[in-house]
């Protein structure tokens, strides 16, 4: 580390400390703004990334409900009910990406499907193109596809 350095740059938790500390003292023309922002801004794209994953996880196994009926297990039930659990903290304390569930929905589903191929050894074709699930659906721990 050289002294040249930003702490930004040499140690990101002193640097967290200390911007904490002046953003609380109210010394905003102190604080590294640019970086702060660039560091909220990750943490929503985190948010997003969660959002995405938990629901292709979701999806996959939901999938693999629907079409292997009779492979279900207790295993798949408790992942589908994590994610489910999951999701709803996330949006709960985020209320703002429930706009975006639609959207990542389609997305995920792809992702999903190509997971569910490989892990029930089906074709692809096997499943519907477009996600059949509504994203009540999905987020609905009353709902498993086929019952």
């Amino acid at each position: 580390m050289t002294s040249n350095q930003p702490l930004y740059d040499q140690d990101f938790y002193a640097w967290t400390e200390q911007q904490v500390r002046l953003l609380r003292a109210g010394r905003l023309q102190d604080a590294d703004l640019v970086h702060i922002a660039e560091e909220i801004e990750t943490l929503g794209a985190s948010e997003r990334r969660e959002l995405e994953s938990r629901l292709k996880v979701l999806l996959m196994h939901l999938l693999k409900w629907q079409h292997q009926p009779d492979e279900r297990s207790s295993g798949w039930m408790g992942t589908i009910d994590e994610q489910r659990d999951q999701l709803d903290t996330l949006l709960r304390q985020s209320p703002s990406l429930r706009r975006l569930v639609p959207e990542t929905l389609a997305y995920a589903y792809p992702k999903a499907k190509r997971a569910a191929a490989h892990e029930t050894g089906l074709p692809r074709a096997c499943f519907p193109e477009h996600c059949p699930f509504s994203p009540e659906q999905a987020l609905d721990p009353e709902f498993w596809p086929n019952d």
